[in-house]
C-alpha cells in the first residue's frame, strides 16, 4: 500500500500488555483501554505510559501475525504536548480564568509550571490531521476525559465526562478529586497520586456513580488512570479516562446487584407479592417491561406443572402475578395481575413451556408470517409501544415449572445479548425459589387451616344460661415467620344447665399444631362429660397430653415445644358463680353489670405437658348481665407493643354497652393493631342470662 492509498490514522482502544520480544527497550506494561493512532501503513504511534522521548521505538512495522499494542496516545501527541510543557515553563503566571470550546473546557491552571496555554488552545493550533483527530478523540469522544495538574486540580474536562456522572464542568474545575468527583472520591484521588508519584497507569478501576433520583442504584463506570509527563519525563499531571463498556456493565456489579435482589425479592411467603417484587426489581434494571405468569396450581398451592411434551397438545392456565413498565400503570399488559393469561399454542411462551429452555429475540420478530398473526392483540400492543427486543425465561424451582418471565425492551435501543440474559436468569432463578417456597406454604397452611377448621365447632350455644359468640382469625399468610396455629375454643353443655367454657393454644403452627389441638379438644370434651372440676380436669389433661407426646415418634424433640395453654371455666347458673383453673394461660375479664372491666387475679398454673403441680381452680362471682371473655394472647400480645398496652385495648372496647355478644366479639377484634395477626387470635364471650 503507498502512503497515496494510505487511509487516515485510525485510534484504537487496546487491551494487552507488549512483550518484551517486541519491545527493543525491555518490558512495557501496558493497561487495559490503551490509546494508540496507527497510520495506514500500520505504524504505530504513541508515549503515555512511555515518556515522548521514548515513543520513537514504536514508530515500526510490526511483523506479520503480531498483535499490535500500544501504552498511549500517539507519537504526534507527543510532538503537541512537547512545544506545550516547554513554552509553559517560559511563561510567567497568569490569573485564573476558565473558557469553553466546543466539547472540551480548559482552565488557566494557577499552577505557575503550566503557565496560560491551556489543552483547548493547543488543540485549536495544530491543523494537519493528527492534530484534528486527537482534539476530536479529546472532545468528541464517547470517553470521559479530565486533566489534573501536580496538585490535583482540575484543569481541563470534557462534556462526555458532565453526561456520566451529572458534575457540571463549573464544579469541578480548579478543584481537587474529592470535590469534582463522585462516590468514593477519596479512593480515586489514592490512585492519582500513586500515578503521579510512579508514573504507572491503572486501568479498569470502578467508577461509580451514585444513584440519581428516580433510578434504583448506582451506575458504575471504568476508568483509567495515566501520568501525563513532559520531554524530560516529569510529570505535567494525571489524565482520568471513564469508559461506559457495555461487555462489562455487570463487572463488579453483579454481586451487588444480586445481593440486593436478595433483600428485595421474596421478603414474604406470599406468591403474588413475590411475583410482584420479581417484576418491580427488573424494570428498569433488565427491561423496560416485565411480566411474571404463574400456573393456576402455583397460587392454589398445588403442585406445579413438571415439563410439557410436545405431543401432550395442552396449554396450562396461567395467571398474571406481576407486571411491572417504564411507563406508569403498565400500559402494555392486556392483563391485570390476577386474570388468566392467553398463551398462543405457537408461541415463545409454549416453546419454554415445551422445551424447559429460554426463548431469546435480541430482534423481536413482528413480520406477517410470524407467531404474532395468530395473536393480534400483542400484537398490536407491541407496534404501539416499540417492543422490540425479546426475553422468555422459564421460572424453576427445584426441578419443576412453576411459571414464565417475560423481559421486553421498548424505549431501550439496545437489544437484548447474552450478559443481560445471564442476569436475568440468575434473577429469576432466586426469585424461583422464593416462589416455591411461598407455594409450600400456601400448600401447608391451607391443609392446616381446613384441618383446625373442621376441628373447631361450626357454632357455639350456651343454653338457657348464657349469650355466647366466639371469633377465630388464623395468622397472615404474607407474616412470612408463622402460619395456622393451634388455637381452638369449645362450649360444652354440662349437667345441671351449668355451661364449660374452653380456649386453648398449642405451641407451634402448622398441621403439627392443628392435629395437637383436635386430640386435645377430644381429651378436654371427654374429661368434661365425667363432670370433672375444672382444676381436676386439667391436671388430668395434662397427663393426657404427656401420653400423647411420648407415643409420637419423633419423642426425642424436647417437651416444651410441644406444650400447651389452656383456661377451662365452669358457669353455674344456679349460684351465678363461675369457676375456672388456668394452664399457662391469659387471665379471663370479666365485665360487670354497671360495664367495668377487671382481669381475674388467678392462679395461672404451668403449660400442658409438663407434668408438675396439680391446677388449683378460683371462683369468680357473675351475676345476671355479667360478661366472661376468654381470649387467646395473640389478642393483647403485639412484637411492637407491650402486653399491657393490648389489655388496655381490649378493656377498652369490652365496655361498651348495648351491643349483643356477637356484636361486641367483632368490635373487640377491630381493635387489633393491623388488619393482619402475626398469630392467631381466638376470643371467646359469654353474658351470664337473666
Amino acid at each position: 500500500m503507498t502512503t497515496a492509498d494510505a487511509p487516515d490514522p485510525l485510534c484504537l482502544s487496546a487491551r494487552r500488555t507488549v512483550a518484551s520480544s517486541m519491545h527493543p527497550l525491555g518490558p512495557c506494561r501496558i493497561g487495559d483501554d490503551a490509546l494508540a493512532v496507527v497510520d495506514g501503513d500500520l505504524r504505530v504511534h504513541g508515549i503515555g505510559g512511555l515518556r515522548a522521548a521514548d515513543a520513537s521505538v514504536l514508530q515500526t512495522v510490526p511483523p506479520a501475525g503480531t498483535d499490535v499494542t500500544v501504552c498511549a496516545v500517539a507519537e504526534r501527541a507527543a510532538d503537541l504536548i512537547r512545544p506545550w510543557a516547554v513554552s509553559a515553563r517560559q511563561r510567567p503566571p497568569a490569573p485564573r480564568q476558565s473558557t469553553s470550546e466546543g466539547s472540551g473546557t480548559a482552565m488557566e491552571s494557577p499552577d505557575p509550571t503550566l503557565g496560560t496555554t491551556t489543552l483547548t488552545a493547543l488543540l485549536e493550533s495544530t491543523e494537519d490531521v493528527a492534530g484534528a483527530a486527537l482534539a476530536a478523540l479529546l472532545t468528541r469522544s464517547a470517553a470521559g476525559f479530565a486533566v489534573w495538574d501536580t496538585d490535583l486540580r482540575c484543569v481541563w474536562v470534557n462534556d462526555t465526562l458532565g453526561q456520566y456522572d451529572g458534575i457540571a464542568r463549573e464544579s469541578r474545575l480548579g478543584r481537587g478529586p474529592r470535590d469534582a468527583l463522585p462516590g468514593d472520591a477519596e479512593e480515586l484521588e489514592t490512585a492519582m497520586r500513586q500515578v503521579l508519584a510512579t508514573g504507572a497507569g491503572l486501568t479498569g478501576r470502578e467508577y461509580r456513580v451514585p444513584a440519581a433520583a428516580g433510578t434504583v442504584r448506582d451506575s458504575a463506570y471504568s476508568a483509567s488512570f495515566v501520568r501525563l509527563d513532559d520531554a524530560d519525563g516529569r510529570p505535567l499531571g494525571v489524565c482520568l479516562v471513564v469508559l461506559a463498556v457495555r461487555d462489562r456493565r455487570w463487572a463488579g456489579d453483579r454481586l451487588a446487584v444480586v445481593s440486593e435482589a436478595g433483600a428485595r425479592i421474596g421478603t414474604t411467603l406470599d406468591v403474588m407479592r413475590t411475583a410482584q417484587e420479581l417484576a418491580d426489581f427488573t424494570v428498569p434494571l433488565v427491561a423496560d417491561y416485565v411480566t411474571v405468569d404463574l400456573t393456576e396450581a402455583v397460587q392454589l398451592g398445588e403442585e406445579p406443572l413438571e415439563r410439557l411434551e410436545p405431543s401432550q397438545g395442552r396449554i396450562p392456565t396461567f395467571r398474571r402475578a406481576g407486571r411491572a413498565s417504564i411507563h406508569t400503570g403498565a400500559p402494555e399488559s392486556l392483563w391485570t395481575r390476577g386474570e388468566v393469561v392467553y398463551v398462543p399454542e405457537a408461541s415463545p411462551f409454549m416453546q419454554v413451556l415445551s422445551t424447559g429452555g429460554p426463548v431469546l429475540e435480541p430482534i423481536l420478530d413482528t413480520s406477517a408470517d410470524s407467531w404474532l398473526a395468530n395473536d393480534p392483540a400483542r400484537a398490536e400492543k407491541i407496534r404501539a409501544f416499540g417492543m422490540h427486543s425479546l426475553m422468555v425465561l422459564p421460572i424453576r424451582a427445584r426441578g419443576v415449572l412453576l411459571g414464565v418471565a417475560v423481559f421486553v425492551r421498548t424505549d431501550n435501543p439496545m437489544p437484548f445479548d447474552e450478559s443481560d440474559h445471564q442476569l436475568a436468569a440468575e434473577l429469576v432463578s432466586r426469585a424461583a425459589l422464593s416462589l416455591d417456597n411461598a407455594r409450600r406454604y400456601t400448600r401447608e397452611r391451607a391443609t392446616a387451616l381446613a384441618l383446625q377448621r373442621s376441628l373447631l365447632p361450626s357454632s357455639v350455644s350456651g343454653g338457657t344460661a348464657m349469650e355466647v359468640a366466639a371469633r377465630y382469625l388464623p395468622a397472615d399468610a404474607a407474616d412470612g415467620v408463622r402460619g395456622v396455629g393451634g388455637d381452638w375454643f369449645d362450649v360444652i353443655g354440662l349437667p345441671g344447665g351449668r355451661v364449660g367454657l374452653v380456649v386453648g393454644d398449642v405451641v407451634g403452627h402448622g398441621i403439627d399444631a392443628a392435629a395437637t389441638m383436635g386430640r386435645l379438644r377430644t381429651a378436654i370434651r371427654t374429661l368434661a362429660d365425667l363432670d370433672l372440676p375444672p382444676g381436676e380436669l386439667l391436671t388430668r389433661v395434662d397427663r393426657t397430653f404427656i401420653g400423647l407426646v411420648e407415643d409420637e415418634p419423633d419423642s426425642d424433640m424436647p417437651l416444651p415445644s410441644m406444650g400447651a395453654t389452656c383456661v377451662y371455666a365452669v358457669y353455674d347458673p344456679a349460684a351465678r358463680r363461675c369457676t375456672v383453673a388456668l394452664a399457662g394461660h391469659p387471665p379471663p375479664a370479666v365485665v360487670d353489670p354497671g360495664g367495668g372491666v377487671t382481669f381475674a387475679e388467678l392462679p395461672t398454673g404451668t403449660p400442658l405437658g409438663l407434668g408438675m403441680l396439680p391446677y388449683e381452680a378460683a371462683e369468680l362471682d357473675l351475676p345476671a348481665g355479667s360478661l366472661i371473655a376468654l381470649y387467646t394472647d395473640g389478642l393483647v400480645e403485639d412484637r411492637r407493643q407491650d402486653i399491657d398496652v393490648g389489655m388496655e385495648r381490649v378493656s377498652n372496647a369490652l365496655t361498651r354497652t348495648g351491643l349483643s355478644v356477637d356484636d361486641l366479639c367483632s368490635a373487640v377484634i377491630d381493635t387489633l393493631p393491623t388488619e393482619t395477626t402475626s398469630d392467631d387470635v381466638t376470643l371467646l364471650l359469654a353474658r351470664a342470662l337473666p
